[in-house]
């Protein structure tokens, strides 16, 4: 049973983008639950219309209702930090990265140990995309390397590395089979993975990119910037079609910007993205004109690691210091984004 929590929300306006007009939620209560973790949680992604996953510093992964808070599935087995989970939509099994390099299969309904592993990579595992039909698994590490694989033979079918090229996320275009990559070099790649080959480089940006994310239609992605003081830290719109070239910049977030999401398509929102930072700011953005919306400082939580859309007005994220927060994103002519509960 969870208890009331008084949390304060506020909007952060001097790091907001020029043009922004919304604004938070006024002060409100939010539901504590028992976490998810016992450290930091460096991963959350939507599992199901109601279930998440989540890795955390503790090495285990968790499978969590974040309707309820209740703790469906406790997954352990990696030796060192989960650093990245996954999972294909409508599927029951959920993938984990660590720093002890490897990367775990878990089912939802199986046993409690790992259904399959993928050895491999010299260095900490990074990235993690999922084909939809979830059959095969890339990955990518600091070893300069992105390795694709079999998921039910746990068969490595290829490998590639670049010089420099240490991966810091990968996301799975829908419907496609072309995998998007961000990196500490500062660029955001395309990977065709029947080949395993880069099929288009963006030109690269001023700060590391730090994660990435792709549109449900497959036409944009959304890669995220490392920063300090203001400098850097913002999120870049790409062209996947046409152009392929960049659409816009979201700028705001005071330090790195860790992840960055699009927002499915609401009654009452117009289409969206929402980014997180180790600023302990989370901010929702106009995703056409830039403009932010709303922001949320979750004070006390440390640095947010990672963002998860369950739906197009629910928002996980995961933090440092105070485990998984559920966020509601509200449209209409004043947006907010209020935090409802933690677990």
């Amino acid at each position: 049973m969870g208890k009331l929590q008084s949390k304060i929300s506020f909007h952060t306006t001097k790091y907001r983008a020029e043009g922004s007009m919304g604004q938070t939620g006024p002060a409100g209560a939010s539901w504590q639950h028992s976490p998810a973790h016992t450290d930091a949680v460096t991963s959350v992604a939507a599992l199901k219309p109601d279930l998440c996953v989540s890795g955390g510093r503790d090495k285990s992964v968790a499978v969590s209702s974040w309707r309820s808070g209740a703790a469906l599935r406790c997954f352990t087995g990696h030796e060192r930090e989960v650093t990245k989970v996954t999972s294909a939509l409508d599927s029951s099994r959920v993938f984990s990265a660590s720093r002890d390099r490897t990367v775990m299969m878990w089912e939802l309904h199986g046993p409690a140990g790992p259904s399959q592993h993928f050895p491999g990579h010299d260095l900490v595992v990074t990235g993690l995309a999922v084909s939809p039909d979830a059959s095969q698994l890339c990955t990518g590490s600091r070893d300069n390397t992105v390795c694709k694989w079999d998921t039910e033979t746990g068969e490595c079918l290829g490998r590639a590395a670049i010089s420099r090229n240490l991966v810091t996320h990968l996301c799975w275009v829908p419907g496609e089979p072309y995998v998007i990559q961000t990196s500490e070099d500062k660029t955001t790649r395309v990977w065709d993975s029947r080949e395993l080959q880069v099929a288009h480089t963006f030109p690269a940006k001023q700060h590391i990119q730090t994660c990435c994310d792709v549109s449900q239609d497959g036409r944009y992605c959304l890669s995220s910037s490392s920063g300090s003081a203001g400098h850097g830290a913002e999120a870049t719109l790409w062209d996947l079609r046409q152009t392929r070239g960049r659409v816009c910049e979201y700028k705001g977030h005071f330090q790195t910007t860790t992840s960055c999401v699009f927002l499915p398509r609401g009654p009452t929102l117009a289409p969206s993205i929402a980014t997180s930072s180790s600023d302990s700011t989370v901010k929702v953005w106009d995703q056409g004109t830039a403009a932010c919306l709303a922001t949320l400082c979750l004070e006390g939580s440390g640095p947010l690691a990672s963002l998860a859309a369950c739906d197009s007005s629910t928002l996980l994220c995961a933090s440092s210091n105070s485990g998984i927060h559920v966020l509601r994103v509200r449209g209409g002519a004043e947006p907010a984004l209020e935090e409802v509960a933690a677990f």
